[in-house]
């Protein structure tokens, strides 16, 4: 069984539209629909916006629905400039950015009492969404590191902290939750993020700009790795 989620409806709605239904459960203000996606067995359902709704969607698909795999969908805003909008990053591992306890010695990022912060996607998922872009010439593709807090970037100066301290390639707002649920449980995941701002000043004319074109390339990944699973 493969979880797949997305933060936001328009990052699910395609994949809703093109599987096979079989049923739809109801929990915690979410709608979990499970089905065949190119003949594999998915559940797929949005979140919601944040890190708590994220930690509490990849929690409920662990034990109500017995995933094998998490795989995250969905849309970024860019940290490292070599990137633009609609080029695709597959996560190597995600860090929680607003986590700070650095007063008390830990390293940015770093939640106190806990050794492993940075938390690395499954090695054969990483594999099977690279080798789903072999084909893709439309835009770029990376594997690198995602920053995810609760915060909305709109900042240039942020975006410099981000990149310094973190050598992070994009930033969002659920990927690294549900990557920290996965790690507790030893689920393995993989997050899958298309550019659609700059995470800058202008960032709302930006993601409304690509914001169409950032779905439309994750979800074409997705649908080709899905196959190699």
């Amino acid at each position: 069984m493969i979880g797949i989620i997305g933060a936001m409806e328009e990052e699910v709605l395609k994949i809703k539209d093109m599987m096979v239904v079989e049923r739809i459960e109801k929990k915690a203000n979410m709608e979990f629909f499970m089905g065949r996606f190119l003949n594999k067995d998915i559940v797929v359902v949005r979140s919601g916006i944040g890190k708590v709704n994220a930690a509490i969607c990849t929690q409920i698909l662990i034990d109500d629905f017995n995933v094998d795999y998490v795989i995250n969908t969905g849309v970024a805003g860019r940290v490292n400039e070599k990137l633009n909008p609609g080029d695709v990053v597959i996560s190597k591992d995600l860090v929680q950015h607003d986590v700070d306890g650095t007063c008390i010695d830990y390293k940015p990022g770093q939640i106190p009492r806990m050794v492993d912060y940075f938390f690395r996607a499954d090695e054969r998922l990483i594999d099977a969404a690279l080798k789903a872009t072999k084909d893709i010439t439309e835009f770029d593709v990376y594997i690198g590191r995602i920053a995810t807090g609760d915060q909305v970037i709109a900042d240039s100066k942020k975006l410099i902290w981000l990149k310094d301290t973190f050598d992070a390639l994009a930033v969002e707002m659920e990927g690294a939750a549900i990557a920290h649920t996965c790690y507790v449980n030893g689920v393995p995941f993989v997050v899958i993020r298309s550019i659609s701002d700059f995470a800058d000043e202008n960032h709302a004319a930006d993601y409304d700009k690509y914001i169409n074109i950032a779905i439309e390339n994750s979800i074409s990944i997705l649908n080709n790795m899905i196959e190699q699973l």
